[in-house]
């Protein structure tokens, strides 16, 4: 069936129920993402709190495979609560999704840990992480059909970016709250108890939002379809039963949502990753790094939603993949330059290698942290990747045991004695110039405004160019997906790719980047892993996606 676009799109203003719509669709969906990644923020002392019968190395794994619970069951979400705003209504299902959101993370803050109650702690608390994604994968698909349908032709771009500032909003919310919650306590009493305040709030955030959300009256799109009984009875069926449709929701999320989901996540959370665990800088300054960055690049969120309405989605969102792929070695090579530069000058000086046996030596790819390694060759190489450091592997046949050759030096390592054999290569590599944690040359910030030393703005300088990717992939893309499906079928349609690109290509990128890191002894190599997805998303977007801006979303048989 053809496409109907507008041909006289309203130039004016926002009206003052507009306005309203989408600061109640917006301050929900940004105390969604608050709840959602005050988990992660935590889970180093999450993990102590409710998987303390088990070793802190096994708690932290345990910790991050809940939060990663979260994003899996995203997807399951979006099928639900789409179906749900698709048959009943986009207000109600978002009403419902936040109910859920918000008193699970209130429930969070209230559960005993497992020195309390045992092994119902972690139990419960798993329970409270699935719910939570469940209702995230409902809320975005809501949020953004519900404000796309109230705006304007020719301001969708505009008006949707608000809300996609949401969830850059929720995670620097989630920052301020936790570091104003630390400083105030002080770091034993936030460990021991504090750690709950960040959770308890959120109660009074789910009471505005509930409150302002109530206000609201049902999309007119979907009003006016359900009054004529021209709305979908089964949208599953005609979303992904359908091959019509279901081609459009698979070219979606490898021709647009993909490649945002991996830049998104890249620039934000592998950004921070990054800096704590590679370049060992400490969690304080990288926090605070991250969250000038994000203050700095928000509002791009909007700058690139409205241009979308002038230039089009697809330009947009398809550059930002591009640029970014090209430009991730260098932006993150010139970050270790500025943040630590003795390990960068170690990295080019310090010659490691791992000589073993092959018999020895095994797959190190870890991306879920579960495995335990337990021959000599990979814990050695376990170590060396956990330590930053660059090695390389040499397999001999004739090798009867492993050792660690650090600029020529042989260093025995012997999986039996694992403690000792750690340190002495811990100490051959930092006598060799690898720096320690806390070194003097790591950057390191020791006040919320202290970003005018040159070490401190370069490096916001490129973290806020990652953001500005991020703007460009993810500010036109509600309004893009939104125009892409049928009002009928739109809440379903859209959510699905969302939140499998989003969830899964982008959720599991900092875990798999790693373990890329692990496996080939390069602390670069997992920018490989969103660099070959935002370049596939390029090729098959400019290909296969077209362009929607001028469509007329209000017309049932807006179709390829």
């Amino acid at each position: 069936m053809a496409t109907v676009t507008t041909t006289t799109p309203r130039a004016r203003g926002m009206t003052k129920g507009e306005r309203f719509v989408i600061l109640a669709s917006s301050l929900g969906t940004v105390f969604e993402w608050y709840d959602f990644y005050l988990y992660g923020s935590l889970a180093a002392i999450i993990g102590a709190q409710f998987f303390s019968a088990y070793p802190p190395a096994t708690r932290d794994i345990f910790a991050l495979l809940a939060f990663a619970a979260g994003f899996l069951v995203r997807p399951f979400g979006a099928i639900v609560f789409g179906r749900i705003g698709d048959i009943v209504g986009r207000k109600y299902t978002f009403l419902v999704t936040i109910l859920i959101m918000g008193l699970s993370t209130f429930i969070v803050g209230l559960l005993p840990n497992a020195a309390t109650i045992g092994i119902a702690a972690p139990i419960i608390l798993i329970g409270l992480r699935l719910l939570q994604g469940l209702a995230l994968g409902g809320e975005y698909g809501g949020a953004a059909t519900y404000v796309a349908e109230h705006s304007p032709p020719g301001k969708r771009g505009y008006y949707t970016s608000f809300i996609q500032t949401t969830a850059t909003l929720g995670l620097f919310m989630s920052l301020l709250v936790i570091l104003f919650t630390r400083t105030m306590l002080g770091e034993k009493t936030f460990a021991d108890w504090g750690w709950r305040i960040p959770f308890l709030v959120s109660v009074a955030l789910l009471a505005i939002s509930v409150w302002i959300r109530m206000q609201l009256n049902e999309s007119p799109a979907f009003q006016r379809m359900k009054e004529e009984g021209t709305h979908s009875k089964a949208p599953l069926t005609e979303s992904f039963g359908r091959w019509d449709n279901a081609k459009i929701a698979l070219l979606a999320l490898l021709g647009l949502v993909a490649g945002q989901g991996v830049v998104w996540y890249t620039g934000q959370f592998y950004a921070l990753f990054f800096l704590q665990s590679i370049l060992k800088v400490d969690g304080y300054t990288a926090n605070l790094l991250i969250a000038w960055s994000l203050a700095f690049g928000t509002i791009f969120f909007v700058v690139f939603g409205a241009l979308s309405d002038r230039i089009g989605r697809k330009p947009i969102i398809l550059s930002g993949c591009l640029i970014a792929a090209l430009t991730f070695f260098p932006i993150f090579k010139q970050i270790t330059t500025l943040a630590n530069p003795a390990l960068e000058k170690a990295i080019e000086t310090v010659k490691v290698t791992v000589v073993a046996n092959p018999k020895d030596c095994g797959d190190l790819f870890n991306p879920v942290g579960t495995r335990v390694f337990s021959s000599s060759c990979d814990k050695a190489r376990a170590l060396l990747a956990r330590s930053s450091v660059k090695y390389d592997t040499k397999l001999d046949s004739a090798a009867t045991a492993t050792s660690v050759m650090i600029n020529g030096k042989p260093v025995a390592y012997d999986a039996a004695k694992a403690a000792d054999s750690d340190k002495a290569v811990v100490a051959s590599v930092q006598a060799a110039g690898y720096p320690k944690a806390g070194d003097p040359g790591i950057v390191k910030m020791t006040g919320v405004f202290d970003i005018f030393r040159g070490q401190v703005a370069g490096i916001i300088g490129l973290l806020f160019i990652l953001v500005i990717y991020v703007t460009m992939v993810y500010g036109p893309m509600a309004a893009a997906l939104v125009e892409l499906f049928p009002t009928r079928i739109r809440y379903t349609s859209m959510s699905l790719p969302y939140h499998i690109g989003n969830g899964w290509f982008g959720g599991l990128l900092p875990a798999t980047a790693f373990a890329m890191v692990a496996q080939t002894g390069d602390i670069y190599f997992g920018l490989w892993y969103p660099i070959v997805f935002a370049i596939m998303t390029f090729v098959i977007g400019m290909i296969f996606i077209p362009e929607t801006k001028d469509r007329d979303i209000y017309a049932d048989d807006v179709r390829h």
